[in-house]
C-alpha cells in the first residue's frame, strides 16, 4: 500500500513539486517500506524522534524539520538534517548558524510565515518579517541559507479560504524574491500542503508538500 500510495500522489504532483514523506510517530519499519519505493525525503515533527530514525535508517535520507524547533535542540539535527522548514525567528536563526559553523555546514531554512485562520500555528507575520529580514541585511549569518517560505493553511473544509491562504504565500514568495533574493538562485522553494490539500498547493506553486496519513494511513 505505502509504495501504491507514494507512486500516485508523486504522479499527481508531477514534476514542479517533490514529496516529503511525514514520517513522525511513524515505525521504522514503515519508513524502509517507503524508502525501498524510492522514497527518499522524510519529514519529522521532533527532534528526538528524528535523531533515533536518523542513526537507524539509511544515510541517504534526506531530513527535513518540519515541525517547531526550540533553539536548545538545534544542535542535535544540526550536523545531518538537510532542510529546516519552521523557522519563525531571527534567534533562532543565530543558534542554527552557530550550530552549522560548529559542523562546518551550510544549512538550508525556510521561514515559516503565519498564513492562517488559527491562533495555534505558529509563523511569521508581516512586521516580524521585515524585522528578520532588516536583521539580516544588517548582520548576515554566513552559515544558514534561506531557500523558500513555509506556510500551514487553516483546518478547514473551505477549499476557498485554502486556496486564498496558499496563493497569498506564493505573491509573498515573489515579493521577497524580487526584493531581498534576486541574487540567490537557491530561493526556490514553497513547502505548502499537507495530505488534506497538497493538490490545491500544488496548484497555487507549492514546490514541497508534506504528506504523511496518505501514505501511511491515519494513526
Amino acid at each position: 500500500m505505502i509504495a501504491a500510495n507514494i507512486q500516485k500522489i508523486n504522479q499527481e504532483i508531477g514534476a514542479t513539486a517533490r514529496l516529503i514523506a511525514v514520517s513522525k510517530t511513524k515505525p521504522k519499519e514503515l519508513l524502509l517500506e517507503a524508502y525501498e519505493a524510492g522514497q527518499r525525503l522524510f519529514g519529522e515533527n521532533k527532534v528526538q524522534e528524528m535523531l533515533e530514525k536518523y542513526q537507524e535508517l539509511p544515510k541517504d535520507i534526506e531530513w527535513h524539520l518540519i515541525g517547531h524547533l526550540q533553539s536548545n535542540k538545534v544542535k542535535y539535527i544540526a550536523p545531518f538534517v538537510s532542510l529546516i522548514h519552521s523557522v519563525d525567528s531571527y534567534k533562532l536563526l543565530e543558534t542554527i548558524n552557530k550550530e552549522a559553523l560548529k559542523n562546518n555546514r551550510v544549512i538550508p531554512v525556510l521561514l515559516q510565515i503565519y498564513i492562517a485562520q488559527e491562533d495555534t500555528k505558529f509563523g511569521l507575520n508581516q512586521t516580524e518579517l521585515t524585522e528578520l529580514l532588516d536583521s539580516l541585511r544588517l548582520n548576515p549569518l554566513e552559515n544558514i541559507e534561506i531557500v523558500g517560505l513555509m506556510g500551514m493553511a487553516s483546518n478547514t473544509e473551505n477549499e476557498e479560504l485554502i486556496r486564498k491562504e496558499f496563493a497569498g504565500l506564493k505573491t509573498l514568495f515573489e515579493e521577497l524574491k524580487n526584493n531581498y533574493f534576486s541574487q540567490s538562485p537557491s530561493f526556490k522553494e514553497i513547502s505548502m500542503g499537507m495530505s488534506s490539500d497538497y493538490l490545491l498547493a500544488v496548484k497555487e506553486g507549492s514546490t514541497l508538500v508534506r504528506v504523511g496519513s496518505s501514505i501511511f494511513g491515519n494513526r
